[in-house]
């Protein structure tokens, strides 16, 4: 766990991940864009606004669910977004309300702009996840297996162990845990191996498949994560309010990929016309 990138600067390991993952995703973004001859200028402005309300959709459902445990006490602290505390969900939610906005005023269709965004999300997503190991947040459930790590004193996982009654208040680091910041980086990764193939293959022709693929894959991966998570989860029933946000961006991406093939499906059959 490193929380500052460079001892003694204020600069934070989390921060600078998710700094980097934007960059990183943006660049390729302009790449699909001389791909498909679409002017990424335009973009420009959708994407900062996309991030910035992505940040604070994740932020304000971080504080939600911990209020009681990090904020009640220091509420100024909902302000320090560059310690860590973010909320995938929260902020994948605003993010699209942004970009609908945006396609709405601007008369843009969504599906095949879509697709180009949804394509690099996972890789920006897979910068932050590793951020938030440095930070130590997002950690796993107790493991003796190989992989698992211990985070240092004062850490969310030693903190959290410590009010369960599982460590001292001496003990130098928390118990061991498993990685999951780093499983689902690598899991974020293959999606987004896998949306780059389908993207480059069917933008021009099934509009929506690619942003059906994204939808549907992230739910399976994230309700899997879920079960090895070891923070404090909000529940929805037996299911935690990840997994069940994850059922409905599956329905959802099964239906945008329904669509897509339907509609590529339909159009060759006019294409083709009838037959004698």
């Amino acid at each position: 766990m490193h929380p500052d990138l460079i001892p003694g600067l204020p600069i934070k390991t989390y921060g600078f991940c998710m700094a980097l993952g934007f960059l990183v995703a943006w660049q390729v973004v302009a790449w699909l864009c001389r791909r498909t001859g679409r002017a990424q200028e335009p973009l420009s402005n959708l994407l900062m606004a996309m991030m910035v309300s992505g940040i604070i959709g994740a932020r304000l459902e971080y504080v939600r669910e911990f209020w009681g445990m990090e904020f009640a006490a220091d509420p100024m602290g909902v302000f320090k977004i560059w310690q860590g505390g973010l909320v995938f969900y929260g902020g994948l939610v605003l993010a699209i309300t942004v970009f609908i906005g945006w396609c709405i005023v601007k008369r843009e269709r969504i599906a095949p702009l879509a697709d180009l965004f949804v394509t690099v999300i996972p890789l920006a997503h897979a910068f932050g996840r590793v951020g938030c190991f440095f930070y130590g947040c997002c950690y796993g459930r107790l493991s003796t297996c190989a992989c698992a790590v211990a985070f240092p004193r004062r850490s969310p996982a030693w903190m959290a162990q410590l009010g369960a009654g599982q460590i001292s208040e001496s003990a130098g680091e928390s118990l061991p845990v498993l990685p999951t910041q780093l499983f689902e980086a690598a899991a974020v990764l293959v999606l987004f191996a896998v949306l780059l193939f389908v993207f480059l293959r069917n933008w021009k022709s099934r509009p929506g498949l690619t942003t059906g693929c994204y939808l549907s894959g992230y739910a399976c991966i994230r309700f899997g994560m879920e079960f090895l998570r070891g923070d404090m989860r909000d529940r929805v029933g037996v299911l935690s309010i990840g997994q069940t946000v994850s059922i409905g961006l599956l329905l959802l991406g099964f239906a945008f990929i329904a669509v897509s093939l339907l509609r590529f499906r339909a159009k060759n059959c006019k294409l083709e016309g009838p037959t004698d």
